[in-house]
């Protein structure tokens, strides 16, 4: 019987990406291996999904996707905490129907078991304990950070030693093994009450992991050397707890080549499609990119995010802005191929991916990232928030971000001697992450190991 593994993204389409090239690399390292890749259908699923799925499915590649069956999950109850606001109120959702999938995905091992012998489950959602009625292998991918997991990891000591949430906690610095001081207040959104569903799910997850075969993490050795030592070293985890295997992989990046003549390519879709900017707080970007007398490249997406057709620049950005600016700005609209751009020379600086950053959190862990970036990896500076009263009938005062800020932060990066040396710190980095992965570098030798623990 041929074997296989078998790959359980978690929900959306970001995750569907990173478990195929997690998929390519073991077929690269173990070309007789064939991966079957369980796709949850949500409601949230869309064209783009599906292009990419066929895009794949039509390559010389032994992957195959196997499509669970659609789940309905009722709405989440009310929140027990009124400070709980609509992104809380989907992130519930989004869990439920984890939960809810956990029977689709044992029917579809038990399905995939007639045909293959499944060497094991690799799985970026939650391994509930329900999995181990299926009596193969399980292993963890968490897509993130491995400082992302030193937390996750520690989460169940934090829980232990405190009855009070993040929210109440705010400015207190967290001693998390392997990271930087960090504030309660810059814990990922669902986590700031204690009586959230997502504290809980996140917290059963950091109880659940220290039970599996393995953890994969995408990754290097040389980019996060204090929280790998602590995790590898059982810092993270509660006394007594012998930590499992820990495999970093990475970095593992979408091949341009897998985008290229397809409808996914001229896809407005982007892998950070969630984070959103104001019409307010866009405005005062465009200002701050005029008053920086920088060139640059601005990718603008509409603010409403239920609108399909493409933003209107003219009714979004400053009037006169576009003409201003004409001579070194090029303002786009929606989407623009995110990896080509960030690896061409001219690029001096970002506000996301692997060149010199400025780190501007908007939602999930990306606060904790930021912190991260700034203090461990030392390849972003931070931008700093100003609170506006900026209320618009019933709506809340919402954190803006001076033009002012922004002009400053550019400057930065582009002219004075941080962005130099952020330049310098990010080109080593470059060049570490591809000795990783070449043979004899870290994330090769751990993907070899990986796949010996398989035998």
């Amino acid at each position: 019987m041929k074997e296989t593994l078998v790959l359980h993204p978690a929900p959306g389409f970001p995750q569907i990406v990173s478990m195929v090239e997690l998929g390519k690399q073991i077929i690269q390292h173990h070309p007789d291996l064939s991966i079957t890749i369980l796709v949850a259908s949500t409601p949230s699923e869309t064209s783009t999904t599906s292009s990419y799925i066929d895009l794949i499915s039509n390559t010389n590649l032994s992957i195959s996707f196997f499509s669970l069956p659609s789940i309905h999950p009722p709405p989440p109850p009310p929140p027990p905490n009124q400070d709980l606001h609509e992104t809380q109120q989907r992130a519930a959702l989004a869990f439920q129907s984890i939960r809810l999938n956990v029977p689709p995905v044992l029917d579809a091992l038990r399905t995939i078991s007639l045909s293959f012998s499944v060497l094991a489950i690799i799985t970026s959602s939650n391994p509930f304990s329900d999995y181990d009625l299926i009596h193969v292998p399980i292993y963890f991918y968490i897509t993130s950070c491995a400082s992302a997991l030193s937390f996750l990891l520690h989460l169940p000591t934090i829980y232990n030693q405190t009855s009070k949430s993040f929210k109440e906690l705010n400015e207190t610095l967290l001693d998390i093994p392997g990271l930087p001081p960090i504030k309660a207040s810059q814990m990922p959104q669902p986590m700031l009450h204690r009586e959230d569903p997502g504290y809980h799910y996140f917290l059963d997850l950091g109880s659940r992991l220290p039970k599996l075969k393995g953890i994969i993490v995408n990754t290097f050795d040389s980019l996060e050397p204090h929280a790998i030592k602590a995790i590898a070293d059982g810092a993270c985890f509660p006394k007594g707890v012998v930590p499992p295997p820990l495999y970093c992989v990475g970095p593992l990046i979408t091949d341009a080549k897998d985008r290229a003549g397809t409808s996914y390519d001229a896809s407005s879709e982007c892998l950070a499609c969630r984070g959103k900017f104001s019409e307010a707080q866009l405005e005062r970007m465009a200002y701050g990119l005029e008053m920086s007398n920088q060139r640059f490249l601005w990718v603008v997406k509409s603010p409403d995010q239920g609108l399909i057709t493409e933003p209107d620049l003219e009714v979004l950005l400053p009037k006169g802005f576009l003409e201003r600016t004409k001579e070194r700005a090029l303002v786009v609209k929606s989407w623009a191929p995110q990896n080509a751009i960030l690896r061409h020379e001219s690029v001096g600086g970002a506000v996301s991916y692997g060149v010199p950053m400025v780190a501007w959190p908007l939602y999930a862990e990306q606060h904790l990232n930021a912190v991260v970036l700034v203090e461990e990896m030392k390849l972003a500076i931070p931008i700093d928030t100003a609170t506006y009263n900026s209320k618009e009938g019933d709506k809340e005062e919402v954190l803006l971000v001076s033009a002012e800020e922004v002009e400053k932060k550019v400057r930065q990066v582009m002219e004075l001697e941080e962005g130099k040396v952020l330049r310098e710190r990010s080109l080593d980095m470059r060049v570490m992450a591809t000795a990783a992965r070449t043979k004899g570098g870290s994330s090769f030798t751990a993907f070899s190991k990986l796949l010996a623990s398989w035998k």
